[in-house]
């Protein structure tokens, strides 16, 4: 089982692929080239930083947009997003002006507005994930949070509260991603990926 960990040069991708190969995870490569993840039975993408940069990381190489449609939704391969790599998923992203996202999962990513002054910007920290519906990977627990920007729209699979709910996971078919970070929330973390390795939607 061959495992696309997407470089678009704006993820935390060794500690993530440390923590999908503490999860269980042996064929991992770490690549951009869309032959690969066209062919890739599983693929996580992960991004850290601004909804903006990443977009056009990942566009500005050749195909990858295309491969990763192919992969994902022609031939329903498992897709993990993490962090942007979540909020990528959505129609458009507004930081820093709007950006076109992927348009998987019907939605936008707004600026976090907490309905109190105690609540900073941006969310970080340990908090709750509350499932809003039944999904194999998404179960209750406390998970890594680090973000300004929070996906709104269709598709909530979980949410957090950071003085009023914020979206933590979304997803449809054999997509889903999540607004916390795996790969910093220890064994909660550890056993999303374990469950994503397994997980045959």
């Amino acid at each position: 089982m061959t495992l696309a960990l997407i470089d678009i040069e704006s993820g935390n991708l060794h500690s993530v692929e440390n923590a999908l190969r503490a999860a269980g995870a042996t064929d991992i490569v770490i690549t951009a080239d869309p032959d690969v993840v066209a062919r890739a039975d599983r693929i996580v993408l992960p991004g850290v930083g601004a909804f903006g940069a990443c977009a056009a990381n990942l566009r500005r190489v050749d195909g990858l947009e295309e491969a990763l449609r192919t992969a994902a939704l022609d031939r329903a391969r498992p897709f993990l997003g993490v962090c942007v790599g979540m909020q990528l998923l959505a129609d458009a992203g507004e930081e820093m002006g709007t950006h076109r996202g992927l348009g998987w999962v019907p939605g936008r990513v707004r600026r976090l507005e907490p309905g109190t002054m105690a609540a900073k910007v941006p969310h970080m920290g340990w908090n709750d994930v509350v499932p809003t519906t039944g999904h194999p990977l998404i179960v209750p627990g406390e998970a890594y949070f680090l973000h300004s920007y929070a996906f709104e729209g269709e598709h909530v699979l979980a949410t957090t509260d950071h003085a009023g709910p914020v979206t933590a996971a979304i997803g449809r078919d054999t997509v889903i991603g999540v607004q916390f970070h795996p790969e910093k929330s220890q064994r909660y973390g550890i056993d999303l990926l374990s469950r994503f390795l397994e997980w045959q939607p």
